[in-house]
This record gives C-alpha cells, sequence and structure tokens, in this order.
C-alpha cells in the first residue's frame, strides 16, 4: 500500500507540476503532496507552504475585490 500511495503521489505532482506550467490546475500538485506527506516529512513541509501561500493569496484576493466593490 505505501508503495501505491507514493508512486501515485510522485505521479500526481509529476502531472501537476507540468499543468501548473501550462494553463491547468495546482489542485494536482496539492493531491500529490498530501499523498507524500503521510511518509515523507519534507513533503509535509512542502504542502504547509503551499497551504499557507495558498491562503495568503487568497486574503490578497479578497481585499482587492472587496477594495473594487466599495468603489
Amino acid at each position: 500500500m505505501k508503495t501505491i500511495r507514493l508512486a501515485f503521489g510522485a505521479l500526481l505532482l509529476g502531472i501537476g507540476i507540468v499543468f501548473t506550467l501550462l494553463p491547468g490546475s495546482i489542485l494536482l500538485v496539492l493531491s500529490g503532496l498530501v499523498l507524500l506527506s503521510y511518509d515523507w516529512p519534507r513533503a509535509r513541509g512542502w504542502l504547509k507552504r503551499c497551504q499557507t501561500g495558498m491562503a495568503r493569496s487568497a486574503r490578497k484576493i479578497d481585499r482587492a475585490l472587496l477594495a473594487r466593490k466599495l468603489r
């Protein structure tokens, strides 16, 4: 089971990186990191960094949309 999880996580991460560079979604990268984080502490750190960055970006977009709405 661990081997399958690692292989599928690496596959999702690799495809997600390609789709991030091309027009695509970052959800594959996050899914791959979630699967890899079960077994690799380093992947857990990358996942936490991605989650923090995405939360920061969402707050920034919310502020920009609110400021635009108030004009």
